[in-house]
Protein backbone atom coordinates (compact mmCIF):
# COMPACT_ATOMS: atom_id res chain seq x y z
CA UNK A 1 0.00 0.00 0.00
CA UNK A 2 1.20 3.72 -0.85
CA UNK A 3 0.32 4.93 2.48
CA UNK A 4 1.43 8.56 2.91
CA UNK A 5 3.58 8.45 -0.25
CA UNK A 6 2.51 11.76 -2.30
CA UNK A 7 3.49 12.34 -6.25
CA UNK A 8 3.22 10.66 -9.47
CA UNK A 9 6.27 8.46 -10.31
CA UNK A 10 5.73 9.08 -14.19
CA UNK A 11 6.92 5.78 -14.93
CA UNK A 12 10.22 6.82 -14.62
CA UNK A 13 12.78 5.72 -11.43
CA UNK A 14 13.83 8.46 -9.13
CA UNK A 15 16.80 9.31 -11.09
CA UNK A 16 15.38 9.56 -14.15
CA UNK A 17 11.95 11.51 -12.36
CA UNK A 18 14.62 14.08 -10.83
CA UNK A 19 16.55 15.17 -14.36
CA UNK A 20 12.61 15.48 -16.25
CA UNK A 21 12.04 17.59 -12.77
CA UNK A 22 15.15 19.70 -13.23
CA UNK A 23 14.85 20.03 -17.30
CA UNK A 24 11.19 21.08 -17.45
CA UNK A 25 11.30 23.20 -14.33
CA UNK A 26 14.71 25.09 -16.73
CA UNK A 27 12.40 24.84 -19.78
CA UNK A 28 10.17 26.95 -17.97
CA UNK A 29 12.79 29.47 -16.38
CA UNK A 30 14.34 29.98 -19.44
CA UNK A 31 11.16 29.84 -21.97
CA UNK A 32 8.26 31.34 -19.73
CA UNK A 33 5.53 28.46 -21.44
CA UNK A 34 6.40 24.91 -21.52
CA UNK A 35 3.65 22.64 -23.60
CA UNK A 36 3.27 19.25 -21.62
CA UNK A 37 1.00 17.10 -19.76
CA UNK A 38 -1.21 17.78 -16.85
CA UNK A 39 0.66 15.45 -14.68
CA UNK A 40 4.34 16.57 -15.44
CA UNK A 41 3.01 20.03 -15.21
CA UNK A 42 1.19 19.58 -11.54
CA UNK A 43 4.37 17.77 -10.43
CA UNK A 44 6.78 20.32 -11.66
CA UNK A 45 4.85 23.30 -10.98
CA UNK A 46 6.13 23.20 -6.63
CA UNK A 47 9.62 22.56 -7.64
CA UNK A 48 9.68 25.42 -10.34
CA UNK A 49 7.95 27.99 -7.83
CA UNK A 50 10.78 26.76 -4.93
CA UNK A 51 13.51 28.13 -7.32
CA UNK A 52 12.02 31.26 -8.70
CA UNK A 53 11.51 31.65 -4.42
CA UNK A 54 15.33 31.22 -4.43
CA UNK A 55 15.91 33.53 -7.28
CA UNK A 56 14.19 36.27 -5.34
CA UNK A 57 16.31 36.06 -2.40
CA UNK A 58 19.26 36.59 -4.75
CA UNK A 59 21.88 35.43 -2.11
CA UNK A 60 24.91 33.24 -2.67
CA UNK A 61 23.93 29.98 -1.14
CA UNK A 62 20.37 29.96 -2.70
CA UNK A 63 22.11 30.85 -6.19
CA UNK A 64 24.21 27.23 -5.32
CA UNK A 65 21.36 25.13 -4.77
CA UNK A 66 19.89 26.29 -7.86
CA UNK A 67 22.73 25.78 -9.38
CA UNK A 68 22.52 22.09 -7.72
CA UNK A 69 19.30 21.53 -9.44
CA UNK A 70 18.73 22.97 -12.35
CA UNK A 71 22.72 22.20 -13.52
CA UNK A 72 23.05 24.86 -15.97
CA UNK A 73 24.88 27.96 -14.82
CA UNK A 74 23.12 30.47 -17.84
CA UNK A 75 19.69 29.31 -16.55
CA UNK A 76 20.29 29.95 -13.20
CA UNK A 77 21.47 33.49 -14.13
CA UNK A 78 18.31 34.44 -16.11
CA UNK A 79 16.27 33.42 -12.75
CA UNK A 80 18.46 35.48 -10.73
CA UNK A 81 18.90 38.71 -12.89
CA UNK A 82 15.48 38.69 -14.66
CA UNK A 83 12.98 36.18 -13.04
CA UNK A 84 13.23 36.70 -9.25
CA UNK A 85 13.51 41.04 -9.44
CA UNK A 86 10.20 40.50 -11.41
CA UNK A 87 8.30 38.71 -8.88
CA UNK A 88 10.00 40.47 -6.13
CA UNK A 89 6.76 42.36 -4.73
CA UNK A 90 5.11 38.72 -5.31
CA UNK A 91 4.84 36.07 -2.26
CA UNK A 92 3.94 32.61 -4.06
CA UNK A 93 2.03 31.78 -6.75
CA UNK A 94 4.22 32.19 -9.56
CA UNK A 95 3.30 29.68 -12.11
CA UNK A 96 -0.16 29.00 -13.86
CA UNK A 97 -1.51 25.73 -15.72
CA UNK A 98 -3.80 26.27 -18.42
CA UNK A 99 -5.39 23.27 -19.62
CA UNK A 100 -5.35 23.02 -23.45
CA UNK A 101 -7.12 20.06 -24.34
CA UNK A 102 -6.17 16.49 -25.47
CA UNK A 103 -3.07 15.42 -27.63
CA UNK A 104 -3.53 14.38 -31.39
CA UNK A 105 -2.34 10.27 -31.07
CA UNK A 106 -3.10 9.74 -27.67
CA UNK A 107 -5.29 11.57 -25.92
CA UNK A 108 -3.26 13.17 -22.90
CA UNK A 109 -4.42 16.14 -21.82
CA UNK A 110 -2.55 18.41 -22.21
CA UNK A 111 -1.69 21.84 -20.62
CA UNK A 112 0.22 24.87 -20.77
CA UNK A 113 2.84 25.54 -17.83
CA UNK A 114 3.43 29.26 -17.51
CA UNK A 115 4.66 32.41 -15.12
CA UNK A 116 1.46 34.75 -14.12
CA UNK A 117 3.15 36.96 -16.17
CA UNK A 118 2.62 35.96 -19.62
CA UNK A 119 -0.71 36.91 -21.16
CA UNK A 120 -3.16 34.07 -20.98
CA UNK A 121 -3.16 31.80 -24.76
CA UNK A 122 -6.67 31.02 -24.63
CA UNK A 123 -8.04 34.77 -24.57
CA UNK A 124 -5.80 35.96 -26.84
CA UNK A 125 -5.93 35.05 -30.61
CA UNK A 126 -2.98 35.29 -32.73
CA UNK A 127 -4.23 38.09 -34.75
CA UNK A 128 -4.89 40.13 -32.04
CA UNK A 129 -1.28 40.07 -30.62
CA UNK A 130 0.28 40.64 -33.70
CA UNK A 131 -2.23 43.77 -33.98
CA UNK A 132 -1.02 44.90 -30.42
CA UNK A 133 2.40 44.38 -31.50
CA UNK A 134 2.47 46.59 -34.26
CA UNK A 135 0.60 49.61 -33.47
CA UNK A 136 3.28 52.00 -33.20
CA UNK A 137 4.10 52.30 -37.58
CA UNK A 138 0.18 52.36 -38.21
CA UNK A 139 -0.85 55.03 -35.21
CA UNK A 140 1.81 57.73 -37.16
CA UNK A 141 -0.71 60.10 -39.41
CA UNK A 142 0.24 59.54 -42.94
CA UNK A 143 0.94 62.52 -44.83
CA UNK A 144 -1.26 63.37 -47.66
CA UNK A 145 0.18 63.16 -51.21
CA UNK A 146 1.07 66.00 -52.72
CA UNK A 147 0.22 66.55 -56.81
CA UNK A 148 3.78 66.33 -57.38
CA UNK A 149 4.26 62.80 -55.69
CA UNK A 150 0.77 61.83 -56.98
CA UNK A 151 2.73 62.03 -60.75
CA UNK A 152 5.33 59.92 -59.77
CA UNK A 153 3.35 57.13 -58.50
CA UNK A 154 2.03 56.08 -61.69
CA UNK A 155 5.40 56.15 -63.16
CA UNK A 156 6.91 53.59 -60.63
CA UNK A 157 3.45 51.32 -60.91
CA UNK A 158 5.19 51.37 -64.69
CA UNK A 159 8.31 50.36 -64.07
CA UNK A 160 7.05 47.72 -61.64
CA UNK A 161 5.27 46.31 -64.98
CA UNK A 162 8.00 46.07 -66.82
CA UNK A 163 9.66 43.23 -65.02
CA UNK A 164 6.44 41.39 -65.41
CA UNK A 165 6.49 41.67 -69.09
CA UNK A 166 10.55 40.06 -68.98
CA UNK A 167 9.01 37.23 -66.55
CA UNK A 168 6.77 36.49 -69.54
CA UNK A 169 9.83 36.18 -72.74
CA UNK A 170 11.79 33.40 -69.93
CA UNK A 171 8.50 31.06 -70.23
CA UNK A 172 9.27 30.09 -74.23
CA UNK A 173 12.58 29.09 -72.48
CA UNK A 174 10.50 26.23 -70.84
CA UNK A 175 9.01 25.12 -73.36
CA UNK A 176 12.39 24.56 -75.20
CA UNK A 177 12.66 21.89 -71.98
CA UNK A 178 9.82 20.33 -72.64
CA UNK A 179 11.20 19.50 -75.77
CA UNK A 180 14.02 17.53 -74.97
CA UNK A 181 11.99 14.39 -73.81
CA UNK A 182 11.49 13.67 -77.05
CA UNK A 183 14.95 13.42 -78.46
CA UNK A 184 15.10 10.89 -75.13
CA UNK A 185 12.65 8.65 -77.27
CA UNK A 186 14.52 8.65 -80.19
CA UNK A 187 17.22 6.95 -77.92
CA UNK A 188 14.72 4.27 -77.06
CA UNK A 189 13.48 2.85 -80.38
CA UNK A 190 16.83 1.72 -81.34
CA UNK A 191 16.58 -0.51 -78.25
CA UNK A 192 13.33 -1.83 -79.72
CA UNK A 193 14.71 -2.53 -82.77
CA UNK A 194 17.23 -4.87 -81.20
CA UNK A 195 14.03 -7.17 -79.61
CA UNK A 196 12.58 -7.54 -83.30
CA UNK A 197 16.28 -8.70 -84.22
CA UNK A 198 16.26 -10.86 -81.54
CA UNK A 199 12.83 -12.55 -81.97
CA UNK A 200 13.76 -13.28 -85.87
Amino acid sequence: MRHARTGSKLGRDSAHRKALYANLTGAVIEHGRIKTTITKAKAVKPIAEQMITLGRRGDIHARRQAVAFLRSKSIVHKLFTEIGPAFAQRPGGYLRITRIGPRQGDAAEMAYLELVDTPLVFKTKLGDVAVEDEPEPEAEPEEEPSAETAAEEPEAEADVEEPKAEADVEEPKAEADVEEPKAEADVEEPVAESDEAADS
